[in-house]
């Protein structure tokens, strides 16, 4: 089938002339089945062309690199594909056209200036009508380097038996090639002979078995790839100068009766003659990290055993051991070389004998008094280091004695087997000696003066910080000999449980590592104390962390004094746990809700700061911070307010208010005394009291007559309201008979009521006081001028032309007050002479006479009334009388007169009175009326 298409198309046919009239789908099928046309009878793929030079192509990198593609004839003759229509692909990538080169009409080729970054495959393709892409050829190219010179070739002789050996040859491979590389190990032997030695695992290493002593080898590598071939410089060494023996085995360690000596016996596994080995060996402690070896000059000879010397007692060693060949005792040309040295050796442990404690304790006291001239000595010593004990301590021997003036007697306590000894003891001067033993002996005496005061040089310049993880303490030496120096230390707490611990260091330093468990983030006190041989001086301390941290917590503020531009705040040092490390300052910050923070920077020594230029009455949010040299850590926040008024404004405010306020009080006091008439005749008016009043025990004499209730004396509401005037004693001289007679008989009326009050009840109209008749003529003086308010109705015991036989007056003389109302009484009523129907007579001020007098003989009685004085009328003038509820009163009327004389006496002459109407709707402000009669007033 695929030869009819190749035929057709091809070689028997030309298919573009029969298919002409056919589609360039058609076309396509063709060209393809031609260029990709075979030989059935031949077996053989007839390819359409093929690519120069053939795969595979290794190429070094960086190097130039030109590809030809030649079609084949019958592609270029039949399927008529020129090499125009070629194009270059890298792994799927068109090459630029501009490296194509069109040789021929068959051959097209592609040049790459540097192929480093050239990727496979390369490929030959043509366009088959135009468009179609069709592969004709690829090759896989391979880029690498060609192998370098092996270098640094050696060879060493490694015995793995006793009687067996294998020589193993190392070399460097210089660059990655890239490319498979072959290494080839060869030795040439005197006589010609080749040996090669392919690697195996790794490249450039090759093991041989076959191992000839005393033989000169010459020995190479070779090393070859596809880009070339090199091989190494050339060595000659015999196998015997190259031997690696085995350790030594069996190794064991012997102590002895020294204390210091340990005995060391092998075992060699190379006994080969004239083969002489050397040896090395190291030891240390158990506990140590660095070894110590024997003098090399000490072990260059062949042997089994060593003895190692000037060990220390009771001490744990590790013991290691290894040999190599001597070739300076060897008469072979060996002298100029070194040899191999063997492993080391498995570890043996061993121990050394106890010896007597090199060292005696170091010894400290502890003084406390607990009554005067007595102390509690506290003998304190430290165990001894291992290297110092050289065995197991057993215990300690003490002897304790005084100095003079002291007669203190030695005492020795022979087994003590704690580090601490208590003693009560006189206040003085003491030395004393601790020594340690165990099996082999005792330890040097250890010799602590005690002494009562510190009398020597103490050090200077004491300072203490971190140095290699620990704290270095540092101080200066006194001028004097120093014995040896005594370190005491304590860790800073808030409780009183802060244990001290203490070192000796010699007398000779003058700075020393503290010994003891140091903690970061803890502040120590440390003290150095110099001990003499006769004393000792007075201890010098300061203060250190082995790490600081920030604090942790930050102080807690408060206020102490707030003012109102001004506030003084306060706050507690931080504890010891809290501090991390040395306090170098505070930072204070405050704001307002909507201002701007304020920093303040605060010394560490304070602990109270006054803040100003502050706003009054506002919210100020502080916050305060510690800070050491790691860094700080705020405190919680704190509020307070300034104040409205700053200190003394209120005082300067209300003071003076007070006073001004007191001194207008004071003068209104002064001025209300000054004026305590008027004020008292305006506010406080004498009120007479009804209750002890005794008109109603004074009976005129009128004959009694029983009334109708429409012609009552008093009418609801109405009384009358009467002025006594008082007539003084020149008044009375120009008054006829007749009118002193009326004048005594009212004086007796009122010395009968005195003491009593009128019997008018009800409430009275305020009124002014009025002058009352005097009791006397010249006998009371005060009494002329007093306030006594009288006031009664008057009745005459007459009417009109009836001459009453007694002029009778009701009067009441209470010396109390009139209210207002009082001094305007309703209208009064009057009785006839005859007790026949009342008249109403009213007598008031601004009062209305209910019925109006019409006797005109009457009325000319009246104004015939002898005149009185208008002083001591003043009062009957200026008197109110209260409103009469009759009826028809609508207008005022001039009362001709209150009193009818006798028809003996002058008549007495009153001025008419003005009186005013009151209307019905009118409510009268009086007392309510009295009835008058026969026998005097009835009370209400």
């Amino acid at each position: 089938m695929w030869k009819d298409y190749a035929v057709a198309c091809g070689e028997e046919v030309t298919c573009i002339k029969m298919f002409s009239q056919w589609s360039w789908s058609v076309q396509a099928m063709c060209t393809l089945l031609s260029i990709f046309s075979f030989s059935v009878s031949d077996g053989l793929v007839k390819m359409c062309g093929y690519i120069l030079p053939e795969a595979p192509v290794v190429l070094p990198f960086g190097s130039n690199f030109t590809a030809f593609c030649i079609l084949n004839d019958h592609c270029s003759s039949n399927v008529k594909i020129h090499a125009n229509q070629i194009i270059w692909k890298t792994k799927n990538v068109l090459v630029p056209k501009e490296q194509y080169h069109v040789i021929n009409q068959t051959v097209s080729s592609v040049t790459f200036n540097d192929i480093s970054m050239l990727p496979s495959p390369l490929t030959c393709n043509v366009l088959v009508a135009g468009t179609i892409e069709q592969n004709i050829y690829g090759i896989e190219i391979q880029l690498g380097f060609p192998p370098e010179k092996p270098k640094n070739l050696s060879c060493i002789v490694i015995q793995t038996q006793p009687n067996r050996f294998i020589q193993t040859c190392t070399w460097e491979l210089g660059r990655d090639t890239f490319l498979n590389t072959n290494y080839s190990l060869k030795s040439k032997w005197p006589d010609g002979t080749l040996h090669h030695c392919i690697p195996q695992k790794t490249k450039n290493v090759c093991n041989s078995s076959t191992v000839v002593f005393f033989v000169y080898l010459e020995v190479w590598v070779e090393a070859k790839n596809e880009l070339g071939e090199v091989e190494s410089d050339h060595i000659a060494f015999d196998p015997l100068y190259r031997v690696k023996p085995l350790p030594p085995s069996n190794l064991s360690v012997n102590s002895g009766e020294l204390p210091t000596v340990l005995k060391l016996t092998w075992i060699n596994r190379l006994d080969k003659q004239p083969l002489v080995l050397k040896y090395k060996i190291r030891y240390k402690t158990v506990d140590s990290t660095s070894w110590t070896e024997v003098p090399p000059e000490d072990t260059d000879s062949q042997r089994t055993s060593f003895t190692i010397q000037e060990l220390k007692p009771y001490t744990k060693y590790v013991f290691q051991l290894r040999c190599a060949i001597n070739f300076a005792q060897i008469e072979y040309r060996g002298n100029e070389y070194e040899g191999y040295w063997s492993d080391w050796s498995e570890e043996v442990v061993g121990f050394t004998a106890e010896a007597k404690p090199s060292k005696g304790p170091a010894v400290w006291r502890k003084i406390s008094t607990h009554s005067p001239g007595n102390w509690t000595l506290e003998l304190t010593w430290k165990e001894l280091e291992p290297s110092e004990a050289n065995g197991v301590i057993l215990g300690y021997e003490v002897s304790v004695s005084g100095r003079p003036p002291l007669s203190f007697p030695v005492k020795v306590y022979s087994h003590v087997n704690a580090t601490k000894l208590i003693l009560n003891v006189h206040n003085g001067t003491y030395e004393v000696r601790v020594t340690a033993y165990n099996s082999a002996g005792k330890s040097p005496t250890s010799v602590l003066l005690v002494s009562a005061t510190n009398s020597k040089a103490p050090v200077k310049d004491v300072v203490a910080f971190p140095k290699d993880g620990k704290l270095w303490v540092n101080w200066t030496a006194p001028r004097e000999f120093v014995s040896k120096y005594i370190i005491e230390w304590y860790e800073e707490c808030d409780s009183s449980d802060c244990s001290t611990e203490w070192q000796q260091e010699p007398g000779m330093k003058h700075s020393a590592f503290l010994k003891g468990d140091i903690k970061p983030r803890k502040c120590y006190t440390i003290t150095v104390i110099p001990l003499y041989a006769n004393g000792q001086g007075e201890g010098k301390s300061t203060q250190a962390y082995l790490q600081q941290d920030v604090p942790l917590n930050g102080p807690t503020v408060q206020t102490k004094k707030v003012g109102k531009f001004e506030a003084v705040l306060e706050w507690k040092p931080l504890s010891v746990e809290e501090q991390n490390g040395f306090i170098k300052y505070y930072t204070i910050t405050y704001n307002t809700v909507t201002g701007n923070k304020t920093v303040v920077i605060v010394n560490a020594s304070q602990t109270e700061y006054p803040l100003s230029s502050l706003s009054s009455d506002t919210l100020y949010t502080v916050q305060m911070a510690a800070y050491t040299e790691k860094g700080g850590r705020n405190g919680p926040q704190f509020t307070f307010t300034t104040k409205k008024f700053g200190e003394g404004e209120i005082e300067a405010i209300v003071v003076p208010v007070c006073l001004a306020f007191l001194a207008f009080t004071l003068l209104g006091v002064l001025f209300c005394f000054s004026k305590r008439d008027i004020i008292k005749k305006h506010i406080w008016p004498n009120v007479p009291d009804p209750s002890k009043s005794v008109i109603a025990q004074w009976s005129p004499q009128t004959p009694s007559k029983q009334f109708n209730s429409k012609e009552q004396i008093y009418p609801e509401g109405s009384f009358t309201d009467v002025s006594v005037v008082e007539i003084e004693a020149d008044d009375k001289k120009s008054l006829s008979e007749p009118d002193l007679k009326l004048f005594d008989l009212l004086k007796k009326e009122k010395n009968a009521s005195e003491g009593h009050s009128s019997g008018i009840g009800g409430s009275s109209c305020m009124s002014s006081p009025r002058q009352s008749v005097s009791d006397s003529d010249e006998g009371e003086p005060a009494q002329n001028t007093s306030s006594t308010v009288q006031y009664s109705t008057v009745v005459p015991n007459g009417y009109r032309d009836q001459t009453p036989p007694v002029q009778v007056f009701s009067r009441s003389e209470s010396t109390q007050p009139l209210l207002d109302s009082e001094e305007r009484p309703e209208d009064q009523q009057v009785l006839g002479s005859d007790n026949s129907t009342p008249k109403r007579n009213y007598f008031k001020q601004n009062g209305n006479w209910d019925e109006a007098v019409t006797d005109g003989s009457h009325l000319e009685k009246v104004k015939q009334i002898s005149p009185i004085n208008e002083e001591d009328t003043a009062g009957l003038y200026d008197s109110q009388m209260c409103g009469s509820s009759s009826e028809g009163n609508e207008q005022g009327v001039v009362l001709p007169g209150a009193f009818h004389s006798s028809p003996e006496g002058p008549p007495m002459q009153f001025e008419p009175i003005r009186m005013n109407t009151v209307t019905d709707g009118e409510m009268p402000k009086c007392y309510l009326p009295q009835t008058v009669r026969q026998g005097g007033y009835m009370p209400q």
